[in-house]
């Protein structure tokens, strides 16, 4: 690994190790180092172990799995449209991956049918995608792509508001929808990390090689044709393995905005745009700062999600990258 590549690598990963260890150690009954350490090699009934096993643990891995994936899916967008305002979830990508969710939930889904939640998910995530990519083909303008993601997320909104109302005397099913909504890792089980961990690991995997290609799709199509890529099926690949990513985090995580756009760009600005590393280091900013965000939840009212705080975290961002780029 190049020294360029070596030291930021090495910096991301001991960020991601402390939100890792803090994600473990902190809640309502705080553990410390060598409690976490003992209870991981040593799983057996006492306090430490239950609250490890059962609750921290499974949390812990959901939101490295929904932060890795959102990131690398951001890294994969804003390359495709060559745009850095470009993201899940102000595309509408994300909202379209909770639509397909809570109306599988709500009308075919059940608990016997929790592992075709992605399904549903990605399914709504690729009609949102389709609906970007017929903008983009058109020629619109990057501007026009983040208020055409506006609509795309006001008119998905709508769909998942209309699902909440027809469950409203069905609480349980919409406190689980209200959970799609706003976001969250908490009480996730570990039907969920198997949900969603294995399937964004290998979709990230997938993507690593694809960073050369990447670059070389910046320079603009015709650059990248005459360099030896294919740029047809390129565009497919990124494409289908970003919608993917983002409908799985989705499903496992709910609709959790600004990952996509922050982490990628900032990375981008401190350590260069080449995406062969930008993409690895997004996956690992990604996973971190989903656990940090997540952090304050646990201690604030429950009416502070996950998605509340990222939306307070990238809001004021997403302000200051549009003055850097006036319309």
């Amino acid at each position: 690994m190049k020294a360029r590549t070596l030291g930021p690598t090495v910096l991301m990963t001991l960020l991601l190790a402390a939100a890792v260890l803090a994600s473990l150690a902190l809640g309502d009954s705080n553990l410390s180092p060598r409690e976490i350490l003992g209870a991981l090699l040593h799983r057996d009934d006492s306090f430490a172990s239950t609250i490890l096993w059962d609750i921290r643990l499974p949390r812990t891995l959901v939101g490295v799995a929904v932060g890795a994936g959102l990131a690398a899916s951001g890294v994969v967008m804003q390359a495709f449209f060559r745009n850095a305002l470009a993201s899940p979830g102000l595309l509408g990508v994300s909202s379209g991956g909770a639509l397909g969710a809570v109306a599988w939930m709500a009308f075919g889904g059940g608990a016997a049918s929790l592992f075709l939640l992605p399904v549903a998910s990605i399914a709504g995530a690729f009609v949102a995608t389709g609906a970007v990519m017929f903008l983009a083909r058109r020629g619109a303008s990057p501007e026009h792509l983040l208020l055409s993601g506006v609509a795309l997320n006001a008119l998905f909104g709508a769909g998942t508001s209309f699902v909440l109302g027809m469950t409203a005397g069905q609480y349980h099913m919409a406190g689980q929808i209200l959970f799609w909504l706003m976001g969250g890792i908490e009480n996730r089980s570990w039907e969920h990390v198997w949900m969603g961990l294995p399937g964004i690991v290998v979709f990230c995997v997938l993507l690593v090689p694809l960073g050369r290609s990447m670059n070389l799709l910046s320079l603009g199509e015709t650059g990248a044709q005459s360099l030896g890529v294919d740029v047809k099926r390129l565009r497919g690949q990124l494409i289908v393995l970003s919608t993917v990513l983002t409908a799985l985090a989705t499903a496992v995580g709910g609709v959790i905005g600004f990952v996509g756009l922050v982490v990628p760009h900032l990375l981008r600005l401190a350590f260069g745009p080449e995406h062969r590393r930008l993409l690895l280091l997004s996956m690992l900013g990604g996973a971190a700062m989903v656990l940090l965000c997540d952090l304050p939840t646990r201690y604030m009212p429950s009416g502070m999600r996950l998605g509340v705080v990222t939306a307070l975290a990238g809001g004021p961002f997403l302000l200051w990258l549009l003055r850097r780029r006036p319309c």
